[in-house]
């Protein structure tokens, strides 16, 4: 197990250099691929619990559930302004 442990902790620390070593726009351009295709895996599973979606309804589902989210993330910054004062 410590051998797993260790080869994991190289992994992450080699990606962490590699991050580091990116200049911004690869890491804006890799940020964007990133929810590009969280948004795929999101859809993919949009599909399978509405089979009989479409894709605009599909990408209508997906818009809300950003929202939610964005508005939910709001909600937790206020919360955590206000315990701080």
């Amino acid at each position: 197990m410590d051998d797993i442990k260790a080869l994991s902790d190289d992994i992450f620390r080699e990606r962490i250099l590699r991050a580091r070593a990116m200049d911004p726009t690869e890491k804006f351009l890799l940020g964007q691929r990133l929810f590009e295709s969280a948004c795929e895996l999101t859809k993919s599973g949009i599909r399978s619990e509405n089979p009989g979606a479409s894709e605009d309804q599909v990408r209508a589902i997906l818009r809300q559930r950003l929202e939610w989210k964005q508005r939910w993330e709001a909600m937790q910054c206020k919360t955590k302004q206000s315990h701080s004062k």
